[in-house]
């Protein structure tokens, strides 16, 4: 069974930072690419930031200049770091992840659970 478990979401006053987390654990032979995603309330789940295992990054470009991810692979961890915090980054943050359990196996995609970051005014 593979986990995709998130941490670091918080209060933060706008203008602030966060950095959150993900580990993904389990029986895994390889990870492909992991994201986040965030999903506001009454709102579709967008992705926000995308990282190959070979390191190569892409953000939306509402977080561009403000937000970046990188990953540990000898960790099989993703990393989002935030600064210059707004209120409409307020939102659960989910870690995605492409990844095959088995030499033998296909890539599939696997969720965490989500973390809430909040951000006032």
């Amino acid at each position: 069974q593979v986990q995709l478990v998130e941490s670091g979401g918080d209060l933060v006053q706008a203008g602030g930072s966060l950095r959150l987390s993900c580990v993904a654990s389990g029986r895994i032979f390889s990870i492909n690419v992991m994201d986040w995603y965030r999903q506001a309330p009454g709102k579709q789940r967008e992705l926000v930031a995308t990282i190959t295992s070979g390191g190569i990054a892409n953000y939306a470009d509402s977080v561009k200049g403000r937000f970046t991810i990188s990953r540990d692979n000898s960790k099989n961890t993703v990393y989002l770091q935030m600064i210059s915090l707004k209120p409409e980054d307020t939102a659960v943050y989910y870690c995605h992840a492409n990844l095959k359990r088995g030499s033998s196996d296909s890539y599939n995609y696997y969720w965490g659970q989500g973390t809430q970051v909040t951000v006032s005014s």
